[in-house]
């Protein structure tokens, strides 16, 4: 397995997970449409992140089944966490952080968040 390795804008916030995930959601929810975020489910537990704690703002909306985290210094969304009890331990790692190359030649799934909560 080969690991990927991104960051925030300003470095503040690493990000380290397993492989190339195998594909990238495209969400069209409120908050995902505005951040452009490239959505990849990972197991909480393969996924590494590294910063100062401090360094990082969560945001939590709606349903408040969701913690969305981004970096503090740039602004940049790096991963999601589940606020639910009974969540399957799948966290949503922003793939956009990580190198083009990476990233580019990925299948892009479009999610509905939006609606019907549904692949498009």
């Amino acid at each position: 397995m080969t690991t990927l390795n991104g960051s925030c804008h300003c470095g503040a916030i690493t990000i380290e997970v397993p492989a190339a995930p195998a594909y990238l959601i495209d969400c069209n929810c409120s908050i995902c449409r505005r951040t452009r975020a490239l959505w990849a489910l990972y197991p909480e537990d393969a996924v590494r992140i590294e910063g100062d704690p401090a360094g990082t703002e969560d945001y939590v909306w709606g349903d408040k089944s969701l913690r969305t985290v981004r970096c503090r210094s740039c602004g940049c969304v790096t991963h999601w966490k589940s606020l639910q009890p009974n969540g399957d331990g799948r966290m949503g790692v922003n793939m956009a952080n990580f190198a083009p190359q990476a990233v580019t030649p990925l299948e892009r799934r479009k999610f509905d968040g939006a609606d019907t909560w549904t692949y498009l």
